[in-house]
């Protein structure tokens, strides 16, 4: 039980501590995993598990969809993805079909992927010295 709350808090102090590209990280690892639960818990015909995996999957993606900055372009493409996600999600839930979630998941693990990469070269530059002309 003392290893349990201390696993707990560790989990709270960090999504606390995150910076927002990390957040958004900590979403796709959770997209990811609950779309995987849930392709599980259909082969396991656990339904009830199922759907609770499926909903955690489309709450992240409202999550992501609703702090979306609109002003920028690629905004709405990701929007779109998104929905189409939601969507999809949604359809898989109502006829447990696990190769929905599959299409899905394919997607979750690139837009997971790229925000990682994209995460690791922002950091690189961030970290390179500025050259000045003297």
């Amino acid at each position: 039980m003392i290893a349990y709350n201390a696993y707990n808090q560790y989990k709270e102090n960090s999504i606390f501590t995150a910076s927002p590209e990390e957040l958004t990280l900590m979403l796709y690892n959770g997209l990811v995993k609950f779309i995987m639960r849930g392709m599980d818990s259909i082969e396991k015909r656990d339904i009830p598990d199922a759907n609770t995996n499926i909903i955690k999957a489309q709450n992240i993606i409202s999550e992501l969809m609703n702090t979306l900055d609109m002003k920028y372009g690629l905004s709405s493409s990701l929007y779109s993805i998104y929905d189409y996600m939601l969507r999809r999600l949604i359809d898989a839930n109502i006829a447990k079909d696990k190769e929905i979630l599959e299409e899905i998941l394919g997607f979750a693990k690139i837009l997971r992927d790229t925000w990682e990469q994209a995460m690791k070269i922002s950091r690189q530059q961030n970290r390179r010295p500025t050259v000045t002309n003297v």
